[in-house]
């Protein structure tokens, strides 16, 4: 287990402490921009007692995956980036179906009632922002770009959003989408594609998935970054 022994315990308390297994709960941080489950495994596993490959196996059972409402595609969604407190020891299993009430939680009504007005699932609204945090860290912008992408959806206009390329690539040091790859065969490359992709390319914070719940009413469809490499764009309507 994971105990903090403070100054001033006394033997006997000390040992009582062991005798009942009053272990000290440790913080898990969960954060945003982790793209596969092996990743997540990996994370998992140097932060908790179980290992990597439990946390593996945990996140492709897919009885539990489906059980809890996932698919292949958006399971990672149930890591809604926070801080949590849980037990050193807390097995795989259990910490998914923690961060299944978690999930559920942050769903509340309000945030679903958003997305209904948007006409966007759950599962699409958290699709959305992992493009979003893909194309800006910048947060001022980030509700402008979901603009963006929802206006385009809505004239029925291919997303071409380029970080769903990269993500279709699935290699590592590309820093750059070239036209080369653009034809990339992936169900993930929205140029190729109408619509949204299957799942989430990242795991989007919760800041991302707000700027989708209440993203800025404009006309612009396109957007390029500024020459000041700061971050920001550009907005246009052609």
């Amino acid at each position: 287990g994971h105990y903090n022994i403070k100054a001033g315990l006394t033997n006997k308390e000390i040992i009582r402490i062991f005798a009942n297994g009053y272990q000290t709960p440790v913080k898990l941080q969960i954060n945003g921009y982790i793209r596969t489950r092996e990743s997540m495994a990996g994370y998992l596993g140097r932060r908790l007692y179980e290992d990597s490959t439990a946390f593996i196996t945990t996140l492709r059972d897919k009885s539990l995956m489906q059980s809890l409402g996932f698919k292949d595609e958006t399971y990672l969604s149930v890591f809604i980036p926070d801080t949590y407190e849980v037990w050193w020891t807390i097995s795989a299993e259990d910490l998914v179906r923690r961060m299944k009430k978690e999930y559920d939680a942050f769903w509340n009504e309000s945030r679903m009632a958003k997305a209904r007005q948007i006409g966007l699932s759950r599962d699409e609204v958290m699709t959305l922002a992992s493009i979003v945090i893909e194309e800006t860290k910048y947060e001022p912008e980030m509700p402008v770009i979901a603009g963006v992408y929802i206006n385009r959806l809505q004239k029925g206009m291919l997303l071409q959003a380029d970080p769903t390329v990269k993500f279709a690539l699935n290699t590592e040091g590309v820093t750059r989408i070239l036209n080369k790859h653009l034809t990339t065969d992936s169900p993930y490359n929205t140029y190729l594609h109408a619509g949204l992709p299957p799942g989430p390319i990242t795991i989007a914070p919760k800041v991302a998935i707000e700027a989708v719940l209440n993203y800025q009413h404009h006309n612009y469809l396109y957007f390029c970054a500024k020459d000041t490499f700061d971050g920001q764009h550009n907005f246009a309507v052609s």
